[in-house]
């Protein structure tokens, strides 16, 4: 560029139109800005401790009045609406700040006359804590259930943010570009402008560093997933032939539960393999007693993720039913391919309908271990032998390049995943005959253990003559501004930490959260109505087995 040359935030400030208030702050030499953090973790979660400092350095001696630093969380959305009305396609965007932390007693640090003198680095320390979760305040739309509020108080994990802590090229979380969910820590400079109708708040300069966060998520009781329209499938029924165009061999039935949660680990190692069991019952209903099991094929498995997304605050849990019939709200999916197994050596188990029992059993016998489970007959049962089995299917996430995050429900974001399981049955009739099931699966996530989420952390030493020149190259390399500036708000919340401790071996009847919860048991009572026997029951002792109940 010449001498002569000017840039173009100079030709933009010399325009004669622009306001005198934003020819200055385009003119004024910016404050440049860096945050360090202490710990260089890639994944921070539930508990753990985020400590860093700010530091403000000024090209010539600028006045202000705060600087801030916080720890903030967003969610953004947007829906692409294409209808064939015009006045109602177009796009629907959101935006949700839940998470906004303030770091106190940054006053403390602020020069007497509240100038930053040039040259001069002057530092500010910050220390956040990964909160367990949100304030009540944070979700007040209305919702269907409390589960749903409960869903939406807990934090989500980083979505969308594919350049956050990237390393070789980004992760790749399979979420869309229509969903995301941010994290970082924010400094700020701000000065007070005064004009002749108000008081107003200017941003001076700022700098954001964004965070990855993945919360500890415990596993959630199992989906109600039955029902007329459910997306998922739990038992199928198959009719099976001996051949083209030949009788029928019997009826097959396919039945699983949702199997545990797939259990990720804290500090997402890829080499960490994250597995769980899928559990199938197979139950053959033979046409006569002469027709054998079917020979099985193989059962493959697939994962399914899908994103849900809105532009409107969610009222109940998302669905794809919901997604499509909603304008304001999105899917998006993708399917993993997981493995493929032959079954071709299972064994079948022949069952022989006893007769019902005629004789009261002693109720002692009420301790002794069910069979094995079986799935019911099918509905062309004629009430004779069947034949059951049961195949273990490993479920392994991949450790390809995909990352994982825990299953989550937020005001306008949602995660869900589901297990398609596919057995092949040869040899029975029709082109490649199969069955398969849809299962939901959660995905949850340990937090640190006690010992290394509470232990104390490195606390940052402020940058001083002898910091080497290569660790702030590598600390300004790290670092990623955010062009949008947040909303502030005059007061904050803050958390109030659980009493967390053993629980005690006796039985307890009744509990309380927070940090004042009682230790004594004289403050234990049963909730009214509450009785530890039945209805018509009551408490007599039997020689040699302590006190049973009777009706």
């Amino acid at each position: 560029m010449s001498p002569l040359s000017t840039s173009p935030i100079e030709s933009a400030a010399n325009l004669p139109g622009m306001p005198a208030k934003l020819r200055s702050l385009v003119q004024a030499p910016k404050v440049d800005i860096s945050i360090r953090l202490a710990s260089r973790k890639t994944v921070y979660t539930t508990l753990d401790k985020i400590e860093g400092v700010a530091s403000l350095t000024a090209p010539v001696d600028t006045r202000f009045d705060d600087v801030e630093v916080e720890f903030v969380g967003t969610g953004r959305t947007f829906v692409e609406r294409l209808t064939t009305a015009a006045a109602v396609s177009g796009r629907s965007e959101a935006f949700h700040q839940f998470l906004k932390l303030t770091q106190p007693g940054l006053e403390a640090r602020y020069p007497e006359d509240k100038v930053l003198k040039a040259g001069q680095t002057y530092d500010f320390p910050f220390v956040f804590a990964v909160p367990q979760q949100l304030l009540p305040r944070i979700c007040q739309h209305k919702v269907q259930s409390p589960a749903v509020r409960d869903a939406h108080l807990q934090l989500p994990p980083t979505l969308g943010d594919k350049d956050s802590n990237s390393q070789n090229g980004g992760l790749d979380d399979m979420a869309p570009d229509m969903a995301s969910v941010r994290y970082g820590v924010f400094a700020k400079v701000t000065k007070m402008k005064i004009t002749s109708e108000e008081t107003i708040k200017v941003s001076l300069a700022s700098k954001a560093r964004k965070l990855r966060i993945s919360p500890a998520v415990d596993e959630q009781p199992p989906l109600d997933a039955g029902g007329d329209g459910s997306e998922y499938t739990l038992r199928k029924e198959k009719t099976l032939r001996k051949g083209m165009l030949k009788g029928k061999l019997g009826t097959l039935v396919m039945e699983a539960l949702q199997p545990p949660s797939l259990r990720m680990k804290p500090n997402h190692d890829p080499d960490t393999r994250t597995t769980t069991m899928a559990t199938v019952l197979l139950r053959f209903d033979p046409a006569d007693e002469s027709a054998q099991p079917p020979r099985l094929g193989t059962m493959s498995s697939k994962l399914k993720v899908s994103t849900y997304f809105s532009s409107t605050a969610r009222q109940s849990f998302p669905s794809k039913s919901a997604s499509l019939l909603d304008l304001s709200q999105g899917l998006h999916s993708e399917q993993l391919n997981l493995s493929s197994r032959c079954m071709g050596n299972v064994e079948w188990t022949k069952t022989t309908t006893p007769k019902p029992p005629t004789v009261r059993r002693d109720s002692a016998t009420s301790l002794s271990p069910p069979p094995p489970p079986s799935p019911l007959s099918s509905d062309k049962y004629k009430g004779k032998s069947y034949y059951t089995a049961r195949l273990l299917i490993p479920i392994m996430l991949p450790t390809t390049s995909k990352t994982f995050v825990p299953t989550f429900h937020s005001c306008l974001i949602s995660r869900q995943y589901a297990l398609k399981l596919d057995l092949t049955i040869p040899g029975t009739g029709g082109i490649a005959p199969s069955m398969d099931l849809r299962l939901p699966l959660q995905v949850s996530q340990e937090g640190r253990p006690e010992d290394v989420s509470t232990s104390p952390e490195r606390v940052p030493v402020p940058r001083d003559a002898a910091s080497s020149t290569e660790d702030a190259d590598a600390d300004a390399e790290a670092e990623e501004e955010d062009g949008e500036s947040l909303d502030a708000e005059s007061a904050y919340d803050f958390f109030e930490p659980r009493s967390m401790r053993r629980p005690s071996e006796s039985p307890v009847r009744r509990s309380r959260l927070g940090s004042t919860a009682p230790t004594s048991n004289a403050e234990y009572e049963a909730p009214p109505g509450y009785t530890a026997l039945p209805p018509g029951a009551q408490m007599v002792p039997r020689r040699g087995r302590g006190a049973v109940a009777v009706h």
